[in-house]
Formats: structure tokens, sequence, C-alpha cells
């Protein structure tokens, strides 16, 4: 049965974070609140995962890793490099939210579309975080997926202005997912991974060229990799207002990135999980809006 486009939200405010870091987090608690408030979606289209098992955790994180967030004993070094301050609260929302991701796997799989408010957090490695990533949604859901033989291979599309530098290295040695990132070539993360397709761009890239590129690349890419499943990280940190993403796009120019990608899995009955990734514009209602056409295209193309 379809149960229509079904969509994983977890909360901040169950989760308790320190007032300094809730502006970059707000959009979290936005994005429903509009799609609900203009019709798009309804409130019960939204599910609050539950917490994921270590055992699954596991597969793509180390254990050493594993405990010293669970034991909140990272160095200062390290939670330096994540980029926010240790806590259970974040530790207990980063397994929520992983979770999260493999039930929007499942649901695409049924449906043919599904989508995490958050999630795609691609610097998480097997044994650190970094860039405000501590577990990696994607990675996590992919490997359970494999683990238990529900599909054969994956295509990860990551259109987040920064490399999906922990994707990459975590799926390396795996002919199972194919990692594709397109992303700002001087951009963070200074040290790029290897993914097995990367497409550097110039600073102050604009919509034509920037999908005049995607559409020569990803039709190949899925007769090439013929997927059972795509997770899509749809970015909007792409936009030429974006605090941190040094391209140039327009919000049209993000929204027509999205219709294509998610166009394209439908003409070729694909299923597509997709999470949110960064965004970082000065005004948090063009982020949310940013953000909200790719849950509002979600249901117009698929439902």
């Amino acid at each position: 049965m379809n149960l229509g486009l079904q969509i994983a939200f977890s909360p901040i405010y169950k989760y308790q974070l320190p007032e300094k870091h809730r502006f970059p987090m707000i959009k979290y608690e936005l994005i429903p609140e509009q799609l609900i408030y203009e019709g798009t979606i309804s409130e019960s289209q939204l599910f609050h995962p539950q917490k994921l098992s270590e055992e699954i955790l596991l597969l793509t994180h180390d254990l050493a890793y594993w405990e010293k967030l669970k034991n909140l004993t990272l160095s200062e070094k390290e939670i330096r490099r994540i980029g926010f301050p240790l806590s259970a609260n974040l530790i207990e929302r980063g397994r929520h939210i992983a979770q999260g991701t493999i039930d929007c796997a499942y649901f695409a799989l049924q449906n043919g579309c599904a989508m995490n408010v958050a999630g795609g957090t691609h610097h998480s490695f097997a044994d650190h975080g970094e860039g405000f990533c501590v577990l990696n949604d994607f990675a996590i859901a992919a490997n359970h997926l494999l683990k238990e033989k529900v599909v054969d291979k994956i295509l990860i599309v990551d259109l987040d202005v920064h490399q999906g530098n922990g994707t990459a290295k975590l799926f390396e040695n795996n002919s199972n997912v194919f990692t594709f990132s397109m992303h700002g070539a001087m951009n963070y993360p200074s040290r790029k991974e290897v993914s097995d397709l990367d497409i550097g761009l110039p600073d102050k890239t604009k919509d034509y060229y920037y999908l005049k590129t995607l559409q020569k690349t990803l039709p190949a890419l899925i007769d090439q990799v013929e997927p059972d499943l795509v997770f899509y990280l749809s970015g909007v940190d792409v936009l030429e207002t974006d605090k941190l993403g040094r391209l140039s796009m327009s919000i049209e120019g993000a929204k027509n990135r999205d219709r294509y990608v998610l166009e394209l899995c439908k003409k070729n009955n694909i299923p597509i999980a997709i999470s949110m990734g960064g965004g970082y514009s000065e005004r948090i209602a063009l982020i949310v809006d940013a953000h909200a056409n790719t849950f509002r295209l979600a249901q117009e193309i698929f439902f």
C-alpha cells in the first residue's frame, strides 16, 4: 500500500541543544511547519524514527569511536573537529536521524520516494566525525540494506556544496555502493577523499553550468551503475546567498536541480531516499524555502 510521501522528523527541542547552536539547526523545526502550513503535506506524513541500534551502527563506525561517543570521552581536538559541543543529546539525536534514513530507504523502496528532514552527515568517517557530522546516515543505511540483502547496488548522489569525504572513504573498497559528489572544488574539506566520481566546480558557478554538468553526468551514471536505490543529498548550500558555499546558484536553479534528479529517478523507476544536508544563508526564511522546494517537488513528482 502506498502511504504517500513519508518524512522522518527528529525534533531538535527534544535534545536541548545549546542556544548558540540553535540558529543553524532551527531549520529542522521550521521546514515541516512550513510544509504543513501551506498544505504541501499533512502532519500524518511525519514520523519520529526510533533510536538506531548499536549493532547496525557498528556495521559502519569503529567500536573505539562509538565507545568514545557513547561515554562522552572524545578529546578536545576530536570535539573541535566535529564543531558541536559533545553531549549525550547530540549523540542521541544522531542515532534517531540515522535510523530515520534507514526507514526512509524502506519507504522509498515501497513508495518510490521518502525524505529525512535532517541527515546528509557525509563528513563522518568510520573512526571520527568532522564538519558538524557525527554519524554517517547514508553509510549506515547503505551498509544495513546491503547486509540484509534488501538491495544489491546503491548510488549515492551527493550535491551538497562540500565534498562527501567521509562517505567516499567509507565506500572506497565497496563495489556495491557508487559514490558521486559534485561540489565546490575550492571549498571544505581542503583535503578531498576520492569518490567513485568527483566533479569539483569552480567558485561562482551559476545555474546554467551547474545544471548542464549534472545533466551530462547523471543519466550516464544511472545507466552504468543500474542502482536499486538512490540516496540523494540535496544540500542548499549551493546558493549564492550561502555564507559557506562559494557557488552562485539561484533558488530557482537549486529547485531545477532537485526536479531533474527526482524526475530522472521517477522515469527510471529507481527509488530515492533524500536527506537535506547543508544550508547556511543569512535569512532563515530563504533556507527553509529552498529546502521546502525539495519536499514540494517530491510530493508533486511521486505522489
